[in-house]
């Protein structure tokens, strides 16, 4: 394994997913990718609620996967994070974090002293005749990041770094297509991210508490049945097997699949209000929520949009990762926030 090598840890409603990076001078190398399933309740809406739990299935992780170091990027998504584009006077990077409590403090939803805060750049504008600088503000609950990198260290890891989750799906699968301007939605099971972005310039970010399992557990609601048996009844539909439970299930599904749907359109519509000039020309799908079938094409309906899988292995080197052909497709979908969390402790 030559060169600087990364670890991306997503901690996740359904599981805890892992990917480690080396980079040298062929490339950006795959050298390995695990992934671990936490108990229901165990982590709510991207927020870890039981570190006992959550820390032994990392521990389990990284045992049954040997990464090869215990440094780690962490990511996070939840109702906590906002991220909204703002206008800033022009000012260095360190006068720009010196300021931001106090430009930003009436924006907020919580204490601003109970938050971590984040300013990136895009571009400098025009303001009632003012230079301005255009960039993306993320604050996120002091209490929740922590939380997270608590879970980290009790499992053993040493967090360097905590990025947003939106952002490391734009680095594994938002610069591997030709488009001027294109939305990236990572279907988790009960987070979704998406991020709107002109040749990797993110212009548009939001996090939606909505995600695969909604449908499952609408399903298993409506059926009266456990969450597992809801979860193959959802992967049926679709399919030519049917049968009085897959209609049922079809059924169940319908309301919440369209609400989710719903929820997409009307994020793309207001990014499309406020951004004209930069019209959105496709929507790349990743996440194990992208895998069910139909979604894409009620997708397709609402939006009016071409729509592709994303592939956030597409541009690396695959290493001894101890996964076949068939392992890594199964998993391609789920790799998009650790690959990319990797990605960032490098770039």
């Amino acid at each position: 394994m030559a060169g600087r090598t990364a670890i991306g840890l997503d901690i996740g409603t359904s599981g805890v997913r892992g990917a480690e990076l080396s980079f040298g001078k062929a490339g950006i190398t795959l050298e390995k990718f695990g992934q671990v399933a936490v108990p229901e309740g165990a982590v709510r809406d991207g927020e870890v609620v039981d570190q006992v739990v959550v820390a032994a299935a990392i521990k389990q992780l990284w045992a049954a996967t040997g990464f090869s170091h215990k440094k780690v990027v962490m990511g996070v998504a939840n109702q906590r994070v906002i991220v909204r584009q703002v206008d800033l006077p022009p000012m260095p990077p360190a006068e720009v974090r010196r300021a931001l409590p106090f430009q930003v403090q009436d924006m907020l939803p919580m204490p601003v002293e109970q938050a971590i805060l984040d300013f990136h750049p895009l571009e400098t504008v025009t303001v009632e005749g003012q230079p301005m600088t255009r960039g993306l503000l993320v604050a996120a609950s002091r209490d929740t990041v922590l939380a997270n990198v608590r879970c980290a260290q009790r499992a053993g890891l040493n967090p360097t770094m905590v990025d947003l989750t939106s952002f490391a799906v734009l680095r594994s699968i938002g610069d591997r297509f030709d488009v001027d301007t294109e939305a990236l939605v990572d279907i988790g099971a009960h987070v979704t991210n998406i991020i709107v972005h002109s040749a990797g310039m993110p212009r548009f970010v939001r996090i939606l508490l909505m995600g695969g399992q909604d449908i499952t557990d609408s399903v298993a609601t409506r059926l009266g049945i456990p969450v597992g048996e809801a979860e193959s009844l959802k992967q049926r539909l679709g399919t030519a097997e049917i049968d009085d439970d897959v209609v049922r299930a079809a059924a169940a599904a319908d309301a919440t699949a369209q609400g989710f749907v719903d929820e997409v359109r009307g994020s793309l519509d207001y990014y499309a209000a406020t951004n004209p000039a930069h019209p959105i020309r496709r929507l790349v799908l990743s996440g194990g929520g992208s895998l069910m079938r139909g979604l894409g094409d009620r997708l397709t309906d609402a939006t009016r949009l071409d729509i592709v899988l994303g592939n956030p292995m597409s541009g690396l080197n695959i290493g001894r990762t101890g996964l076949d052909d068939a392992q890594l497709a199964h998993v391609q979908p789920l790799a998009a926030v650790p690959v990319g969390l990797a990605l960032g402790a490098v770039r």
